[in-house]
């Protein structure tokens, strides 16, 4: 699908999905079904989950790593409740891409593709569930040199509580990017300098790729089936790592965008004095970001902190580590590989999967959440932070 065809009418996330599954969305997995297959956790709604993925290009812009690509192109996995929960799990990713995401890891001993029997628990080109309006859309961004895919514990979490979820591989910082016709992108801004310049560039580019990803599903026919797949007015973005820190970029660039969540991630464009006053999160290690524990990650947080005028929080989770927030450290563990984590990276994801949901369930859905108030015995290992007196609790 290309940028000039989805401009005829057909930018609504219903008629995404149905091109997608009927024009050869990438089929499900035969692998991941033996029981010593890796595993990714349940989801805790109510609703099954469908997944599909969109080949999207951006003929208004060049490409911001590949020299003489004058074109964006995107890959990007939709999540969504269906009612049909028929056929095969989706596929984790592919042979190709787990290999090279354990070469890039520098992870030897294992199988080459057994990150891509991982089990997943959504149903790939399952039809999206008919809804009265539409559902609230959440973008999700990875950390640098990672796939999409390393988000899907919570994406396939946050689609069974009835939210669409959009995870975007940012092309050419991924180890690898399949498209349909079986090309592999891999990493070219893994051989530029890594400078200031590189990761203003890298978080302004990637702002950009989620307002193009944020247009491409709210955007031209607006009937679908009958309902709207996707309500424009909810909207809001989360991510991991430079992922996480390109969220306040993307905040500030678009106005439609309501909420955002940092998840350990560095902030690198600084919110001006003007201020942000739409809701934001940071939810990051204690190890890292705990305020007042001196300069590096944590001052970027406390010098953003300082400019969020509207509903903010800052949790820090103890026992944690930076691969422990995503599939990364729940893969890794299965796999007998230690992240280096106090705590079980299955007791993380939970804690980002509830804090995550909890906080859009307020700010887009509008109901509000005790959780987010104080800290929860349910949650120990979650503190609140208080960056002007420099405590957590």
């Amino acid at each position: 699908m290309t940028h000039a065809f989805l401009r005829r009418g057909l930018t609504a996330a219903t008629a995404l999905l149905t091109l997608a599954v009927a024009m050869g969305a990438p089929p499900a997995a035969a692998t991941g079904e033996s029981g010593d297959a890796p595993r990714l956790p349940a989801p805790t709604g109510s609703r099954a989950v469908g997944t599909t993925s969109l080949h999207l290009t951006d003929d208004s812009r060049p490409d911001p790593w590949a020299a003489g690509v004058d074109v964006r192109e995107l890959m990007v996995s939709l999540w969504y409740p269906t009612a049909s929960p028929n056929g095969r799990r989706a596929q984790y990713m592919t042979p190709t891409e787990s290999e090279l995401l354990l070469e890039d890891g520098g992870i030897t001993g294992l199988e080459p593709d057994v990150l891509s029997t991982t089990r997943t628990n959504a149903f790939a080109g399952a039809r999206p569930a008919r809804t009265p309006r539409g559902l609230p859309l959440v973008v999700l961004s990875p950390g640098f040199t990672k796939p999409r895919t390393t988000l899907t514990s919570l994406a396939e979490d946050l689609a069974s509580h009835g939210y669409v979820v959009a995870a975007i591989d940012h092309t050419y910082e991924s180890v690898a990017t399949t498209f349909p016709d079986g090309r592999v992108a891999t990493c070219a801004a893994c051989d530029l300098p890594h400078d200031e310049a590189f990761w203003d560039r890298l978080v302004t580019s990637r702002a950009t790729d989620i307002s193009f990803v944020r247009d491409e599903l709210t955007g031209g026919n607006t009937q679908g089936d009958g309902a709207r797949l996707v309500d424009p007015s909810r909207v809001a973005v989360a991510g991991h790592s430079v992922g996480g820190a390109s969220t306040l970029p993307s905040l500030l660039a678009d106005s439609r965008i309501r909420a955002g969540i940092d998840i350990d991630g560095t902030t690198q464009v600084p919110v001006p004095d003007s201020g942000l006053s739409r809701p934001f999160l940071f939810l990051g290690r204690q190890s890292q970001y705990t305020p007042g524990s001196g300069g590096g990650a944590v001052a970027t947080w406390e010098r953003d902190w300082r400019h969020l005028t509207g509903w903010k929080r800052w949790l820090v989770v103890s026992g944690a580590e930076h691969a422990s927030f995503t599939d990364v450290g729940l893969l890794a563990e299965q796999l007998g590989i230690d992240i280096g984590a106090g705590l079980p990276a299955a007791r993380v994801s939970e804690i980002v999967r509830g804090y995550t949901r909890a906080f859009l369930q307020q700010h887009l859905r509008h109901l509000p959440q005790p959780l987010l108030d104080k800290p929860s015995a349910r949650y120990a290992q979650v503190l609140f932070c208080t960056p002007e007196s420099g405590t957590c609790v």
